[in-house]
């Protein structure tokens, strides 16, 4: 397994992977395929939970899904996505929400998706050994007040974003993602900060890459301007399904080799 030292070891060397996983099965697949670090993300709202948001993901799901995908791994480093509202109402209460995670889900770090009010936290936990990987840039827990539009396009809003980041770096954050801001201001970033930072949607200078599961495999119906589909799972799996319910319709399954008998029991017929 890498450790949170190791990754930040990483930076400007060789690129970090990493993918988001909800369960233990799909965890074991990226692990094999030599992925970094897993998310357990709230993005589980949309992508399984059947969700129109990130919104309504509960501490108790992230949990649970948390300790799904460490029990389907060795290797790969975890972090836990801390959901809405498990943070940022006040420090104490988040401090232990994120503790949670570690304790009872045996994450190695949380994901924050990072503000002006969550510098004070990040410093804290920090101190406390908890690992904390910042969030700046599109933030879909805000949503309702961005949207799920580009972020840092003006000056404003750029010089923001990375103040944003080098004061979680400051904090004590061991890297940090950035989603769906122009790649000229990733870059600058990147170059700025010693951790390392992890794109998605933000061009290829970032020290590392993340994408959504369904997004990479090809299982979604929809599929973001800045993900690529590596695979056809969706389609696949619809292939598969729809050979199933036609074996069964015509009697071709169960066969002969599906099936066995006991000489036994026919006499109590």
């Amino acid at each position: 397994m890498p450790s949170v030292r190791e990754i930040q070891e990483a930076t400007g060397s060789e690129p970090i992977t990493m993918l988001t996983a909800y369960d233990a099965v799909t965890a074991g697949l990226v692990e094999e395929a030599g992925v970094d670090m897993i998310l357990v993300g709230d993005s589980m709202g949309n992508a399984v939970l059947g969700y129109d948001s990130t919104l309504p993901v509960t501490m108790d799901e992230v949990i649970s899904r948390t300790a799904s995908v460490v029990r389907g791994t060795d290797d790969a480093l975890v972090i836990a996505d801390m959901p809405f509202l498990s943070f940022g109402t006040d420090l104490q209460t988040g401090v232990e929400n994120c503790g949670r995670m570690l304790k009872e889900a045996n994450a190695n770090g949380v994901k924050i998706e990072s503000g002006e009010h969550t510098i004070e936290l990040t410093e804290r936990l920090d101190q406390v050994g908890i690992p904390v990987m910042a969030h700046v840039g599109l933030t879909p827990q805000s949503v309702n007040q961005t949207g799920y539009v580009q972020q840092g396009a003006s000056p404003e809003e750029a010089t923001s974003i990375v103040e944003l980041a080098k004061a979680h770096e400051k904090a004590g954050a061991f890297a940090c993602v950035l989603e769906h801001i122009p790649a000229n201001l990733a870059a600058q970033i990147t170059d700025e900060l010693e951790i390392p930072t992890i794109g998605i949607g933000a061009g290829p200078d970032c020290d590392g890459q993340v994408l959504v599961i369904n997004d990479a495999v090809g299982l979604g119906d929809w599929l973001p301007p800045f993900a690529e589909a590596f695979g056809d799972v969706r389609g696949e799996m619809q292939s598969a399904l729809s050979r199933y319910v036609d074996a069964v319709d015509s009697g071709e399954f169960p066969a002969e080799e599906h099936s066995h008998t006991v000489e036994e029991l026919d006499e109590l017929y």
